[in-house]
């Protein structure tokens, strides 16, 4: 169903809009508007979950922790529908072989869940850039990037919409931490992000990255092979990275331990 609006457009902003009227796809105006909002808010919101890098750090008890049981489901499962419930229905899944074989067992092509999933195998990768890096040219819109041996109540949709309205490369999902030193920190002046130090040993905040993260397609063309080292460092440089700090919890799956403390997260959102 349309609706008719009246937008106010800077001149010169609008003559950019009417440069996309080609006659064919878009036949006038406010066919352009209606293909840029679109864009720009994602027709079909699409998310990564980064499961790569080197497949024996992720085991616990011989088990990959994306795959690890949390009462009757996995890991990848929680993630999953999750992402599903706040609209996000085109995943890819990043991995190198064996994990993407143990995740395919579970998830499948993703219709079980409502969704659709892509498999993308890693062959070598020296850090989080170079294993987004593998998607370039497949996206060319704003998505979403989950860490995948993270699970997290965190309400996506004002991540999204912070994004949207900051303009900028990546916003980051951040929290207050007691031990800055273990992850990324950031130095922040309202919600731009000034610096980000990835675990730095002196530290002058608290504020720490939450590895679920918006940016655009442009990620790709920046060099490094690391998110947290290299590429959100230069974004802040460049006054293209942003921060919303979240009231959500999160919890990364390293341990034994860390699955009981989620089974009893899970258990109070019940």
């Amino acid at each position: 169903m349309k609706e008719k609006v009246s937008l106010t457009i800077e001149r010169k902003v609008l003559k950019e809009v009417e440069e996309l009227v080609d006659g064919l796809r878009i036949r006038n105006t406010s066919q352009a508007v209606e293909y840029l909002l679109k864009k720009a808010l994602g027709e079909e919101k699409t998310v990564v979950i980064l499961c790569g890098g080197p497949e024996n750090k992720y085991k616990i008890n011989g088990k990959y922790r994306f795959v690890t049981k949390l009462d009757g489901f996995t890991v990848i499962e929680e993630t999953v529908k999750k992402l599903k419930r706040y609209g996000f229905k085109h995943i890819y899944v990043i991995a190198r072989e064996n994990v993407l074989m143990e995740i395919f067992r579970i998830l499948e092509d993703g219709r079980r869940y409502g969704v659709k999933v892509e498999y993308v195998k890693e062959t070598l990768s020296k850090g989080t850039m170079d294993s987004l890096r593998s998607l370039k040219g497949r996206i060319d819109t704003n998505f979403l990037v989950v860490f995948g041996d993270v699970v997290f109540d965190i309400d996506l949709n004002k991540l999204w919409e912070a994004h949207i309205k900051n303009g900028g490369t990546a916003t980051l999902t951040l929290e207050s931490y007691d031990k800055p030193g273990e992850k990324g920190v950031v130095r922040l002046e309202g919600n731009q992000v000034v610096e980000f130090v990835q675990k730095p040993k002196n530290f002058k905040s608290h504020i720490v990255f939450v590895p679920i993260f918006f940016v655009g397609p442009e990620i790709f063309e920046y060099s490094g092979n690391s998110l947290e080292e290299n590429v959100f460092p230069q974004l802040a440089s460049e006054g293209l990275l942003f921060g919303y700090i979240t009231s959500g919890w999160n919890k990364h799956v390293h341990t034994k331990k860390d699955v009981e403390e989620i089974k009893k997260l899970l258990k109070l959102k019940k």
